[in-house]
Formats: C-alpha cells, structure tokens, sequence
C-alpha cells in the first residue's frame, strides 16, 4: 500500500501550517523566512500567501464537490512517493511516512503535482484545476512530475512522481 509523505523544519516539528495562522501571523512568519534566507520558502513571491489561501479553497470546493468531508478548514500538504528534493527545502529537513490507510477516504484528495500549477496553469493539461479522491488518482501519476511552480526554478524530477496529497482530515480516523 503506497503511503504519504509528508516534510517538514526539525526545529518546527511535522504539521506546522502556515494557512493555520490569521493572514498577519503568516505574514510574519514568512517575512521572517525572507530575512533569514536560508530555506527554499524564503524565495516566495510577496503575494505568496494570498495565493496559498485561494488555492486551497479551490481545492477544498472541488474536493467537497466529489463527496470529501473535510474535517481541517486548510489542508496539510503530503506526496504520494518519496521526494529527497523537497526534503532539501529544509535547513534540518525531516521525512514523515504514514500509511494511506491510515486515513479515511474521505478526508484525503490529490492533486497531480504541486498545488500552485494544479490549480493555476491553464495550459490545457486534463489535470489542471482537478481534485482527485482516493478512487480517482490520474493515469498521468505514472509518468514523470515535471510540474512545478515557476520560482521552484529547474529540478530533476522524483522518483517514483509525487501526487501532491491534501490531508483535510487528522492520521487515524479510517
């Protein structure tokens, strides 16, 4: 059974979210990243968190369109697939598996790639702007993920692809 994936700062310890603070708190927070400049979330555009939230809601109405019962208001954000090059984003990066099972059907979705090209390229892809559900993954989670955001810049693609994972639910609730 294929498990999720899920990375995060030591410091910080797993599940840490930034859409789970007011705008300002985030706001904070990210600035503060960009002062230290040290970390991949430090080259975030300045409207990064706007965006942020306004695709996360895309995905929650798509995803409750398809029968998921959230049970967060914002997702935590996990892969389908093993990706050492997100872990990289970390100054002291650290790797979380969890077992699909370990979650409820109904409080997990994918998107195909990252959220932000997911949900905002429109270059026509049949995955652009889709949620999928545990049952519905796309045959294109097979071949190689080279979607990305445009300030992730150039990168070799993870092997095996991660399908980007929205957690709406807590582990343990199958």
């Amino acid at each position: 059974m294929p498990s999720r994936h899920h990375y995060y700062e030591h410091e910080c310890g797993p599940f840490k979210n930034l859409s789970d603070l007011t705008q300002e708190e985030a706001e904070a927070v990210q600035a503060r990243l960009r002062e230290r400049g040290d970390v991949f979330a430090s080259l975030r555009s300045e409207d990064y968190l706007t965006i942020r939230r306004q695709v996360e809601e895309q995905a929650r109405e798509l995803f409750i369109r398809k029968g998921g019962t959230p049970t967060r208001p914002r997702p935590h954000y996990m892969t389908l697939g093993s990706c050492d090059w997100i872990r990289q984003w970390y100054r002291d990066g650290r790797e979380l598996t969890i077992p699909l099972d370990a979650f409820h059907p109904r409080v997990i979705s994918f998107t195909y790639g990252d959220l932000f090209p997911a949900m905002r390229y429109g270059d026509g892809k049949p995955y652009r702007g889709e949620v999928y559900t545990r049952t519905g993954t796309p045959a294109e989670a097979e071949g190689p993920n080279d979607d990305r955001s445009p300030d992730m810049g150039r990168r070799t693609a993870c092997k095996p692809p991660p399908l980007g994972t929205l957690i709406a639910g807590e582990a343990g609730v199958a």
